[in-house]
């Protein structure tokens, strides 16, 4: 039987943890979905271009990538996600918001769109 692979960063670990209890508490269940999608080995995560994230995503609204975020194409819209390629970290500049910083500031998770 071969073993159970996921996150080894303890930062993530933690990060981890902390939605999932975030997730009941605040009864957002964004959170629960956004932990299982990070519990996967990192060949298994999602990674989405800029140019996917603006057409999907409506103004007003933030886009939340439970993975990494590429930068082909461009998009104006507020991106979360736990990493970003340099090129993305480029484009996005101030639009750019690390995950743990939106689970501060927004623990209901209100305006928030998951692209995967």
């Amino acid at each position: 039987m071969s073993k159970r692979t996921g996150p080894t960063n303890e930062k993530l670990i933690k990060m981890i943890r902390e939605m999932k209890t975030l997730s009941n508490s605040q009864k957002a269940p964004i959170w629960k979905r956004i932990a299982f999608e990070l519990e996967k080995p990192t060949r298994s995560r999602v990674s989405v271009n800029l140019s996917k994230i603006e057409i999907y995503i409506k103004p007003n609204e933030i886009a939340l990538v439970p993975g990494k975020v590429l930068g082909t194409g461009t998009t104006k819209a507020k991106v979360v996600a736990f990493s970003f390629s340099s090129s993305a970290k480029e484009k996005l500049g101030k639009n750019m918001i690390k995950l743990e910083n939106l689970i501060k500031e927004n623990p209901k998770a209100k305006g928030v769109r998951i692209i995967c």
